[in-house]
């Protein structure tokens, strides 16, 4: 008898549409347990709303080794549009660290977000809100945290929590 492989693995799953996205980015960020890894091409207001940040200040303060990383192509509104992830970053300043890419890592388009070494979130192309959030599958995590160290290489800090003047 013939099996057909299933479309998706046991612990993957479609997204269509923001709001099933951000849920999927809530709950990847509710059951983070060390390292949180998101890379887009700018970060929307959904990471100034008070749930996001809530569940970003607890993942922070479970464990002071807990850590942030965050790459965008493009970091210019993030003190304009998001005032509680500045605030974030100000108190959790040891865990949490914005970067945006230099030119030579500007032609990804695949946003994604990657919870400790077995979960993401991932969309297909950042103009788009078509994705996937999967549980369990190491091998395409792992592959996911390669990328993002690669990526990650090929930023510079960019968004400080304080403000330098003379």
């Amino acid at each position: 008898m013939l099996t057909v492989p299933p479309d998706r693995m046991p612990g993957e799953r479609k997204l269509e549409g923001v709001a099933a996205y951000d849920a999927a980015l809530d709950e990847l960020l509710a059951n983070a347990t060390h390292t949180v890894r998101v890379f887009d091409k700018s970060i929307g207001r959904s990471f100034n709303s008070p749930q996001r940040c809530e569940l970003l200040a607890q993942f922070l303060v479970a464990r002071r080794t807990n850590c942030v990383k965050i790459v965008l192509h493009e970091t210019a509104n993030i003190v304009r549009d998001c005032p509680r992830l500045m605030i974030l970053l100000k108190r959790f300043s040891h865990g949490l660290a914005i970067h945006q890419t230099l030119p030579a890592a500007r032609r990804i388009y695949d946003p994604f977000v990657v919870a400790d070494d077995t979960r993401f979130v991932r969309r297909f192309h950042y103009a788009e809100v078509r994705g996937e959030a999967t549980i369990g599958d190491v091998a395409a995590t792992s592959l996911l945290i390669k990328r993002f160290d690669e990526i990650w290489e090929a930023s510079a800090p960019a968004v400080a929590a304080t403000t330098l003047g003379l």
